[in-house]
């Protein structure tokens, strides 16, 4: 039996780097021609733009999750979708690297998922997205057999309702249910993910996703913890980018910070690194408990370690790199203390 199956989406990313990538701040002319955040990265249309030597890596929720839970010293599988090519392979590599176990299924038709990210200068970045094969997993094809695990993990990007219900029901009650939902998930409103979130034990997403999924005012915390409280059987964590988290355990709301960054390098996969440090975290105190060294609370411990996990993704280049194994975390003085405020619901 595994600790912790992952399961979604696996990319090939390459990250390109150029001074000549320029951040364009114009609210007033932007927003009208489609650009929604007042923001663009711009470069000379018709020219030839010089570039760093490329950065090639993986990504994917499924994959940069699977790597948190494996260097926090969890037995750790990752159920994703590939092409039968050399993306795929690569792929399957890293994560036997990193001692997961890749429960991969190949397309031969569909290649695997593949991101092209231009990083600008201060590390804010656009995603060029071919989702392939990773969006393509069907229930038939699932391992079911194989999916013997403590904990799950999922990512699930744009594999289809349908495919998740039929893992969260298999999954459900034996295994314990962390669901970081995708923006395509987000969209379908709260009535579709209703079976899901009542299988869930922890829902993470973004502040601005919970506003939408709840229809709840974006600063109205209380009220969208409650909504959420109300549709999980565990804890609803809700991140706020470089404002920190906020987690409930339905009893409580817990409020902290981030962890200053030495540098901001690149922001890709530090919600995936936050939501899968913050699990291990559950998981490590979980297993402490059993054994009567439960010194601690165990949401403080996770938010800690979630926040540390995202902070160090974020001072290198690629979702892994940065990625914290437990000793990195444990024996860092960095990382020792968090101030994470608690309020009564």
């Amino acid at each position: 039996m595994f600790d912790v199956i992952t399961i979604g989406t696996a990319t090939r990313d390459v990250f390109l780097t150029s001074p000549f990538f320029r951040t364009i701040k114009d609210p007033k002319h932007l927003k009208k021609n489609g650009f929604l955040t007042g923001e663009a990265q711009c470069f000379a249309l018709g020219g030839k733009i010089e570039i760093d030597k490329p950065i090639f890596t993986t990504g994917g929720g499924a994959t940069n999750a699977a790597v948190t839970f494996s260097r926090q010293g969890l037995k750790t599988a990752a159920l994703v979708k590939l092409g039968n090519d050399g993306a795929g392979n690569e792929i399957i590599e890293e994560l036997a690297q990193e001692k997961i176990k890749p429960l991969a299924i190949k397309e031969a038709e569909i290649s695997t998922a593949y991101s092209t990210i231009l990083l600008s200068p201060t590390g804010e970045r656009t995603i060029l997205v071919y989702r392939g094969a990773s969006e393509n997993l069907m229930s038939e094809e699932i391992p079911f057999a194989e999916l013997e695990s403590k904990w799950a993990y999922v990512s699930p990007g744009k594999i289809s309702l349908t495919t998740m219900n039929r893992i969260f029901d298999y999954l459900f009650p034996k295994t314990l249910i962390a669901f970081n939902p995708s923006k395509h998930f987000i969209e379908m409103g709260m009535e579709k993910l209703k079976p899901l979130l009542s299988k869930t034990k922890a829902f993470i997403l973004n502040r601005e996703e919970a506003s939408h999924l709840t229809g709840i005012d974006y600063n109205k915390e209380k009220e969208i913890f409650k909504e959420l409280d109300n549709l999980i059987a565990g804890i609803a964590v809700m991140t706020d980018g470089p404002n920190g988290v906020l987690v409930s355990d339905s009893h409580k709301i817990y409020k902290a910070r981030i962890f200053g960054e030495k540098k901001l390098i690149d922001r890709t996969g530090a919600g995936d690194a936050f939501g899968s440090g913050f699990v291990a975290g559950l998981i490590h105190r979980d297993e402490e408990c059993k054994k009567g060294l439960c010194l601690i609370d165990n949401i403080e411990y996770a938010i800690r370690l979630g926040s540390a996990n995202a902070t160090s993704v974020i001072e290198q280049i690629g979702a892994k790199a940065g990625i914290l194994s437990r000793k990195e975390f444990e024996d860092s003085s960095r990382f020792e203390k968090l101030k994470i405020e608690q309020i009564k619901i």
